[in-house]
């Protein structure tokens, strides 16, 4: 009976220490942010407009990062002291990293401006006069922040007439094509 007890006792002990062990480990984990790099993008269709709307969002930091990097500016967004030629060098950033085609042909779009939400910045592009009953293909290139973030994923919804299509793009496959 003595043994009994003492090995409850122990066991008690030995499974107190294990679940401290794990709350402590468990605890640490929250403390240690896992940083995710993604963006989104919107591309809608408005019949209405015979454009394609488009809203990337990215968040602030990130695209601050690469801004720095790539082109030496601090812009400072989402701050009054935001760089006045930020909108400038989002849209220049825009033009390297995110291209479309149309039945292979690459078509220019217009950036519209940015807003802030939060810890995101939404860019907001449009595609205008297309005619979507002469268009066979459409291809998205999104290489947004790949370039400094290997991790980097970008997800590209496409809607048009009702259909919806979605691609994850990343560094080694960074196109996404829609057959019509």
């Amino acid at each position: 009976m003595k043994n009994r007890v003492y090995y409850h006792v122990m066991s008690l002990k030995i499974r107190k220490k294990v679940a401290f062990l794990f709350l402590a480990i468990l605890s640490l984990s929250f403390t240690t942010s896992h940083k995710f790099y993604v963006s989104v993008t919107n591309m809608v269709y408005s019949e209405k407009d015979s454009a394609f709307q488009i809203t990337s969002r990215i968040f602030i930091d990130d695209l601050e990062q690469v801004l720095e990097e790539r082109y030496g500016i601090q812009a400072k967004l989402a701050t009054d002291e935001e760089s006045k030629i930020a909108d400038e060098y989002i849209k220049k950033y825009f033009n390297t990293k995110f291209a479309i085609t149309l039945d292979n042909k690459n078509v220019n779009y217009s950036f519209l401006g940015k807003q802030y939400d939060n810890d995101v910045v939404i860019c907001y592009l449009e595609l205008a006069d297309v005619d979507l009953a002469d268009v066979k293909s459409i291809t998205v290139q999104n290489e947004i922040l790949t370039d400094l973030f290997e991790e980097q994923q970008n997800i590209v919804h496409v809607k048009w007439k009702g259909q919806k299509k979605s691609f994850v793009l990343i560094r080694e496959n960074n196109k996404g094509m829609l057959n019509l």
